[in-house]
């Protein structure tokens, strides 16, 4: 049976939230807020059907996401995706990946991703921040706490606006030095999800002010019971230590009854990938490229 493919709405939350509460692995692609918010950058779709909930994007070209729900309960023999050559399937658990190259074998051409790698940590590493392997952060953390007068809040509705101000001032700031279209959809997609923080579940997040004026905020959501994932964490680099404290002020006070915090991807990005290195990974949750042969 062919799947019809619809454009998301947040009347599809109940739906997605209730297959990825069985889903067996669980990585910072498959939220609903990560899904909300690139939906335009990536033309992403979904299709719901036989307890799934099917997942592709139409940009820049057409690619299957892993489908989400049990994946142990499906008939991956009749699966209708995988039986049409040429078919791709792209950020790929690996627990999905061992299941469909059991299943299917020679069928697939399976290649491992490492610029989809969601990095996770402790949380408790990365609140107490403690021994050589953490000087840096803490010294940067220390200075920042000594230098500024600062308020730690958790971010709630009523600040939203405030956050969008200062999220195009950062915007701005880095837009006038290295213009992208990444940035440019990465900002769009900031917009969209704090546009309904009210209204996407499991969404929290926290502010740090000096002066009253907001200069760092992360955007976080509950991806199962033992981990929370940072979508988006920004701050005014004028403030030395800031990304220091945001990170550690929002695990410490709104974070701290999880386990892990996934700190998503890097994309390949050299610059990324060396700052998520510097917090000292626990382990990684490895993806996957598939493609139907």
């Amino acid at each position: 049976m062919q799947k019809e493919f619809k454009k998301i709405s947040l009347k599809c939350q109940t739906k997605f939230d209730e297959v990825l509460g069985v889903c067996p692995e669980r990585t910072s692609d498959y939220t609903f807020a990560n899904i909300w918010g690139w939906t335009d950058h990536y033309g992403l779709e979904l299709a719901c059907g036989d307890n799934m909930v099917w997942v592709r994007q139409t940009k820049p070209e057409l690619k299957y996401w892993a489908p989400i729900g049990d994946w142990n309960s499906v008939d991956w023999d009749n699966c209708d995706l995988l039986k049409k050559s040429g078919t791709i399937f792209t950020r790929v658990p690996e627990k999905l990946a061992l299941i469909l190259q059991e299943k299917l074998g020679d069928a697939l051409e399976i290649r491992e991703n490492r610029d989809h790698f969601d990095y996770i940590y402790s949380v408790q590493e990365l609140i107490e921040l403690r021994g050589n392997r953490f000087h840096k952060k803490k010294n940067l953390l220390r200075q920042f706490m000594k230098k500024y007068d600062f308020e730690y809040n958790e971010m709630t509705p009523e600040c939203v606006e405030e956050v969008l101000d200062m999220q195009l001032d950062w915007y701005r700031w880095q837009e006038e030095n290295n213009h992208s279209e990444a940035l440019e959809a990465e900002n769009h997609a900031i917009s969209k999800v704090l546009k309904e923080i009210d209204t996407i579940d499991n969404l929290t997040g926290g502010t740090i002010r000096v002066e009253g004026r907001i200069i760092a905020y992360t955007v976080a959501e509950a991806l199962g019971d033992d981990t929370v994932v940072i979508h988006f964490e920004k701050g005014n680099t004028r403030f030395k230590g800031i990304y220091q404290a945001i990170n550690q002020m929002f695990l410490e006070n709104n974070a701290s009854d999880f386990t892990y915090v996934n700190r998503e991807q890097d994309l390949g990005e050299p610059g990324l990938r060396k700052a998520k290195e510097s917090y000292n990974p626990d382990h990684f949750k490895k993806k996957y490229e598939i493609k139907i042969l």
